[in-house]
């Protein structure tokens, strides 16, 4: 069965208690009635680069400066942890003397301690919960960590410093490498004695996975020389260093290298398998992260963990000029009428399949509002008719897709729609009106033919076709973040395009 029918089967009554009989016929709120009904909107946290955790009941994000929150809902979340410092009760002894953590790569321009992007999985094999996560004090002096604990929300004990980068000629004698890889040559990840971050990478950003066979994976990097992956033994939770393959990509002490380099964008990656579709999903983001650093999210996909990872126009990424045109852009920046503001630079995401076999993109998101201000936010996914994970529009409100799909009566009217595009920049992609009419017709808010739709019966796809260009995706009944009830589509083409349509309505409607 196809993800978008096995979704339902444990989670019909929700959508009855959400909708009643489900249909989406009502009312249309007009633009006026969506900008009076306009308010705030907040998770009640602020976790950097949100890697999400289940336990039993309970979420946990952990993300960069030691800062975790929890939540029972993936809505609301309250902070647990927070600040690099040993006040901190994340971690037992990661300020303890000797401090190895940052013995390499010390303080940071700002006089202190930089501790970023944990990952924490539980490790079966040990019994315990293991946190990956990075030191840092340049762009690329870095290393990725290890420690453990009894609990999800820890303490967590460090372990072991795994792997470093942006060393010298002159330091790279204090570090594992040589104790990894006795037959390489250091000048091999040197240029004029310096550190090669064009072809290596910044050992930041770990995230840990398992594969459909149960092997532990680890995928890291940023910009540098892109995004690698090293396989971890489960016993001890340590990398599983592979022999150099140079034709290959592979390298004994980084692993292998997956997508980019050349000191391009692309950060944060994470990996989620799905035994559905049955392909691996490289997660990453492209920018800066600041507000208009033109932060983003994309996705590869591969048949093998290791890869090779394509985009929806089956492109591999590896060092190019630029890299705007690769990787299905998932989201950017946007805004919709019910939104006080636009939204800003989402990215560094993590990913999950929920207990009821719901999936869900967990990422921070900032705003157009003058500050450099973030939140959390959850938004289900859903795998379309190619394969790919198209986001719903919205923070998730308990939203279900409807099995048997709709009629073409039920999806009439105006929807507020943006495309995500493929740029990389600042630019808010603003909505525009769009005219979903009988007969599958789209039309635009003047009346000018725009293209067509159609709704595949019995499912909840539809295939949204604009300017001649087909996107695949799903339509789907929920609340949007002002509490309005609303009808959206969601659909990716294979432009590496996304784009969502939103139709509002009346709140006597609910």
């Amino acid at each position: 069965m196809k993800r978008t029918q096995t979704v339902l089967l444990g989670a019909m009554v929700m959508g009855i208690v959400l909708y009643g009989c489900g249909s989406a016929q009502g009312e249309e709120m007009s633009p006026e009635e969506i900008k009076e009904n306009q308010k705030g909107y907040t998770t009640g946290a602020s976790v950097h680069d949100p890697s999400i955790l289940k336990a039993d009941d309970t979420y946990y994000i952990f993300g960069s400066h030691m800062d975790a929150a929890k939540s029972d809902d993936l809505v609301k979340w309250s902070m647990f942890a927070s600040g690099v410092d040993e006040n901190n009760k994340l971690f037992a002894n990661l300020f303890e003397e000797p401090m190895e953590a940052f013995s390499f790569v010390g303080k940071n321009d700002a006089g202190g301690y930089s501790v970023w992007a944990p990952d924490v999985v539980f490790n079966e094999k040990m019994g315990k919960y293991v946190m990956y996560f990075s030191t840092s004090s340049t762009y690329k002096k870095s290393t990725i960590c290890f420690a453990t604990a009894d609990e999800p929300d820890g303490p967590y004990t460090f372990r072991d410093v795994l792997i470093h980068s942006g060393f010298t000629n002159q330091n790279w004698d204090t570090i594992n490498f040589q104790e990894i890889n006795p037959d390489g040559k250091i000048t091999d990840y040197l240029t004029a004695g310096d550190y090669d971050n064009l072809q290596w990478p910044n050992c930041i950003d770990p995230t840990v996975f398992y594969d459909a066979e149960g092997k532990m994976w680890m995928t890291y990097g940023s910009w540098s020389g892109g995004i690698f992956i090293l396989e971890i033994d489960e016993e001890t939770g340590y990398p599983i260093h592979p022999e150099a393959d140079p034709e290959n990509g592979v390298d004994t002490y980084y692993g292998k290298r997956l997508l980019g380099g050349g000191h391009n964008s692309i950060e944060g990656p994470y990996i989620m398998y799905d035994e559905t579709s049955k392909y691996y999903y490289l997660f990453v983001s492209y920018g800066e992260l600041q507000a208009k650093g033109g932060y983003q999210m994309r996705v590869f996909r591969s048949e093998d963990p290791d890869g090779p990872y394509t985009d929806t126009a089956g492109q591999e990424l590896g060092m190019v000029v630029d890299h705007s045109k690769y990787g299905l852009k998932m989201m950017g920046n946007y805004t919709f009428p019910s939104l006080s503001f636009a939204y800003m630079a989402p990215g560094h995401n993590s990913a999950f399949v929920d207990d009821d076999d719901r999936m869900y993109v967990v990422y921070h998101q900032r705003f157009k509002n003058g500050t450099e201000a973030h939140e959390p936010r959850v938004h289900q996914i859903f795998i379309n008719k190619k394969g790919w994970p198209v986001a719903a529009p919205f923070n998730t409100s308990g939203e279900v897709l409807k099995e048997s799909g709709y009629e073409e009566k039920d999806v009439l009217g105006t929807y507020y729609y943006v495309n995500h595009g493929t740029d990389i920049s600042s630019k808010v992609h603003k909505y525009e009106s769009i005219v979903f009419e009988k007969g599958g017709v789209v039309k635009d808010s003047e009346g000018g033919a725009l293209g067509r739709f159609s709704l595949e019966k019995g499912t909840p796809y539809v295939t949204v076709e604009l300017n001649g260009q087909n996107y695949e995706g799903v339509m789907i009944e929920m609340k949007e973040e002002a509490g309005n009830r609303t009808m959206c589509f969601t659909a990716a083409g294979d432009n590496n395009e996304t784009i969502w349509g939103v139709h509002y309505f009346k709140q006597e409607d609910k």
